[in-house]
């Protein structure tokens, strides 16, 4: 077994005095930085060595961030240094910005690429996006602290991507989960063989049939849980069992919408404390829901495991690699006179996410409205046009038909 280094398989004891010196010394961090003014003000750092301690400390929420960075852009104060101190400046939908490092490993994805094989002699087909959003150079500094060679392939132009991968001879991928099939299947149709035998995916929920057919085509493929604002907060090994929190976060379960703890083992909203000491967030809430794997890892790894993703504590549901919001829903409902109702339906056509608007208008355009979703939701999908009163009235306007098991 090769682990990254040896804080994978530290004992309890150790992780704890570890966490002991490192917790006190972020939250003075994060007291320095303006953003936390009037949070963290009666807070002892010396006094929080501990994840129990956390619970007493205010939650911050992503409104709470996107609100400060609106009244003090781009970072709300919420840093340690300025922005002309980061590499990159990234912006995510809100619109919220985030800062990103070239330093080893800034965003903690080495780590998760190690687990699934990828190092040095790996030429990695990096499918994330690099326009605006940090995935791609998320994924690219990961690739670069294995010492893997990188193929900024991004988004789109599949046959393209089909060419590259065959000539480079890429040998892992590094994508949303079901984009590699795209290429596979394109591949198939234009009778060239690819090399991929590693695969490396996040921005999406890994379905069993899917891995299983990467599995049967000799690819292996692993899933991470990480978020623009955050980096890498979760992985999995190739034990397969559940996903092993990353070594510089503090990963809590807590009851959605509030920052108490629930018991072991129940699902609650998950809430990350970065040990980044550029970017200080504390009780950073996700807005994901997830719970708590009793035990370690087979894989010898000892960190707390969670189950991964589990949906939303909000109606919040991400569609092919993107987060779309109940906001994104009103304003499209808000543009159109003509339309009274609107509700987005996730589903699955075999191994693709397909998104459904289902609209009730009083007349308007159809493809009026499809150019719409596509501004306001940032993805395409099926646009179907009802008369008012045939959506449900059970409060949803986003609605995930989805099955994860």
């Amino acid at each position: 077994m090769s682990y990254f280094d040896t804080l994978e398989t530290r004992s309890s004891d150790e992780r704890a005095a570890d966490l002991a010196r490192t917790l006190p010394q972020q939250l003075a961090r994060a007291k320095q930085a303006p953003g936390y003014a009037g949070m963290l003000d009666d807070v002892d750092p010396e006094q929080v060595t501990s994840v129990a301690d956390l619970a007493a400390l205010p939650v911050l929420r992503k409104s709470e961030l996107s609100r400060a960075q609106a009244a003090n852009p781009p970072f709300g104060g919420f840093t340690v240094k300025p922005a002309q101190g980061f590499a990159h400046i990234f912006q995510s939908p809100g619109p919220i910005y985030e800062p990103g490092g070239l330093d080893h490993d800034w965003w903690r994805m080495g780590r998760f690429l190690n687990a699934a094989g990828i190092g040095p002699g790996d030429v990695v087909q990096n499918c994330f996006g690099y326009h605006l959003t940090p995935a791609g150079m998320i994924f690219e500094n990961g690739a670069r602290a294995v010492g893997a060679a990188v193929l900024p392939a991004g988004t789109g132009q599949t046959e393209l991507q089909v060419t590259a991968a065959r000539d480079v001879g890429a040998t892992a991928y590094a994508g949303t989960p079901d984009y590699l099939k795209v290429i596979l299947d394109r591949a198939d149709a234009m009778g060239i063989e690819l090399s991929f035998s590693k695969a490396a995916v996040g921005g999406g929920a890994l379905f069993p049939s899917l891995r299983q057919e990467y599995a049967d085509r000799g690819i292996s493929c692993l899933q991470c849980y990480a978020t623009a604002d955050l980096g890498n907060i979760a992985y999995e090994s190739p034990a397969m069992e559940g996903l092993i929190t990353d070594e510089h976060v503090i990963v809590e379960i807590v009851t959605p919408g509030t920052g108490t703890p629930v018991a072991p083992g129940e699902v609650g909203e998950v809430l990350v404390t970065t040990l980044n000491p550029d970017y200080p967030l504390i009780r950073f809430a996700t807005g994901d829901l997830s719970a708590v794997l009793p035990g370690q890892s087979p894989c010898g790894r000892t960190n707390l495991r969670i189950k991964g993703w589990m949906g939303r504590a909000d109606q919040t549901t991400k569609i092919k690699g993107m987060f779309v919001r109940p906001e994104q829903v009103a304003a499209l409902v808000d543009k159109h006179d003509e339309i009274v109702k609107a509700r987005v339906v996730a589903s699955r056509d075999g191994e693709m996410d397909v998104m459904t608007v289902r609209i009730e208008a009083k007349g308007g355009d159809e493809a009026d409205f499809a150019r719409s979703v596509v501004e306001l939701l940032k993805l395409k999908g099926r646009v179907e046009v009802l008369e008012p009163g045939t959506l449900p009235k059970d409060g949803l306007v986003i609605e995930d038909q989805r099955s994860y098991d």
